[in-house]
């Protein structure tokens, strides 16, 4: 997640840069085809028009996508919500001492939850990072699992099942926790969707095709300009174009590992935090500080 540093200029030149070596190609070669081989004139009205269409094409497509980055940041804060209820739950129906171990057993376990689905979203191996939330029997048995979050998921529901058992919990209590936990599940499923559900990509291409497009026949609305000022002039027009249309994609994708991501590494280092504060834990870690302009 971009956050509010100063963000340096080679982030979105990064973005742009073949769209913007396309563009200076393009430019010059139009610039010198109807300077020395033959002269074309557009009027400069079609290219107006045309780039109205396409900044509303373009404004429609930001705001798509950031509705999903935006799902997908609701859906987290869920998940914090969810995970913070979680351990209240567990601790204050519980109050016989000897259900202490088991109480922060589930609660490390949901630690290691939120880092495994974060990572998980991103095509990342889990295993290693939830290494110091979980026994090394449960660990073994989750390096086989293709969805090490839903196994997770799985086993504090067992483990809810034996406190309800040894009659730690009630009847009722053993309801609100089970409801807790299908929230957590269908969060991992709202996030799942939102990874897996792709934006149609003939429509990225074809508002591409159409900038190109665009900028084209400017070009050659701009050959009545002086000298080589309308390569600068075609290029300046072009950027927010291509920067808002780079935007628009890397926003679509929030769990791709990119500076626009939802910060979910971030976000699950805060339930650690919250939850260790919970289980009064002595050994609670710091926030996540980051040293660029974007969070994880």
């Amino acid at each position: 997640m971009i956050t509010n540093k100063r963000i340096p200029l080679s982030y979105p030149f990064q973005l742009i840069k073949w769209d913007l070596l396309f563009t200076i190609l393009f430019s010059i070669t139009i610039h010198f085809l109807t300077k020395y081989v033959f002269e074309i004139k557009i009027p400069i009205a079609i290219g107006a028009f045309l780039g109205t269409a396409i900044a509303l094409i373009l404004s429609f497509k930001l705001s798509q996508s950031y509705d999903r980055w935006w799902e997908a940041r609701k859906v987290w804060g869920s998940i914090v919500n969810d995970s913070r209820t979680l351990v209240m739950q567990i601790k204050n129906f519980t109050l016989n001492k000897s259900s202490t171990p088991l109480i922060k057993q589930i609660g490390y376990r949901q630690i290691a939850w939120c880092y495994s689905l974060g990572q998980e979203l991103r095509k990342i191996e889990a295993i290693s990072i939830i290494n110091p939330f979980i026994s090394d029997n449960e660990l073994e048995n989750l390096r086989s699992k293709r969805s090490v979050s839903m196994h997770l998921l799985d086993t504090q529901l067992v483990d809810i099942r034996r406190l309800h058992k040894e009659e730690f919990i009630n009847d009722f209590q053993h309801i609100q926790l089970d409801s807790t936990i299908m929230r957590l599940c269908a969060s991992m499923g709202m996030s799942e969707r939102i990874k897996n559900t792709n934006f149609p990509k003939p429509y990225r291409l074809t508002l591409h095709f159409f900038i190109y497009l665009f900028l084209i026949i400017l070009s050659l609305s701009l050959t009545e300009l002086e000298s080589y000022i309308s390569i600068p002039v075609l290029i300046l027009i072009s950027l927010p174009f291509f920067l808002l249309e780079k935007i628009a994609l890397k926003m679509q994708d929030p769990f791709e590992n990119e500076p626009t991501d939802t910060a979910v590494t971030t976000i699950a280092r805060n339930i650690e935090i919250n939850i260790k504060e919970l289980l009064n834990d002595q050994d609670i870690p710091d926030p996540l500080k980051s040293n660029t302009f974007y969070s994880l």
